[in-house]
């Protein structure tokens, strides 16, 4: 049994077209592959920053509760920082306790001593941190860099 020409042409314009679309998709496909190897992007980010309080000389309780970073988390689903750090460029580090962050919320993370909440943690610190010039770095349990934050000289810096 023998395929007529207009048959043949019909079958091998189809294939040639297949062939095409096969290639097309190809380096797509690839580039998801290699995504897959970078790991999940992280919904958590570090937000706002109020660092250098106004009184910087000030020790009270309340002059450190003015000094903080925010993390959000930008995705829909919570995330459970227990052992993620908050680092600053001096190598002061804040480790989380267990709390979980709701999506599309954010917790801001205070210098001095207070009582946790879901919108306000407290590092239990005696001294000014932050300063002028420096750069926040969030890690997870693993210590990856999930993301960082500078500001000084050049305004702020983010990289996420």
């Amino acid at each position: 049994m023998s395929a007529s020409p207009a048959t043949r042409r019909i079958l091998a314009t189809l294939l040639a077209a297949g062939t095409l679309i096969g290639a097309a998709t190809l380096p797509a496909a690839a580039d998801d592959h290699r995504r897959d190897h970078r790991g999940p992007h992280s919904s958590l980010t570090i937000g706002d920053v109020q660092y250098d309080s106004p009184s910087r000389h000030d020790r009270s309780n309340r002059a450190l509760n003015r000094e903080w970073v925010e993390i959000r988390n930008t995705g829909r689903h919570s995330v459970n920082l227990r052992g993620y750090t908050l680092t600053d460029q001096q190598g002061n580090r804040y480790r989380f306790p267990d709390f979980r962050l709701e999506g599309r919320s954010a917790v801001k993370v205070h210098t001095g001593q207070g009582r946790d909440t879901r919108h306000d943690l407290y590092q239990d610190r005696n001294r000014q941190i932050w300063n002028d010039r420096d750069t926040a770095t969030l890690r997870d349990h693993r210590g990856n860099v999930i993301d960082t934050e500078s500001w000084g000289r050049r305004g702020h810096q983010h990289r996420g």
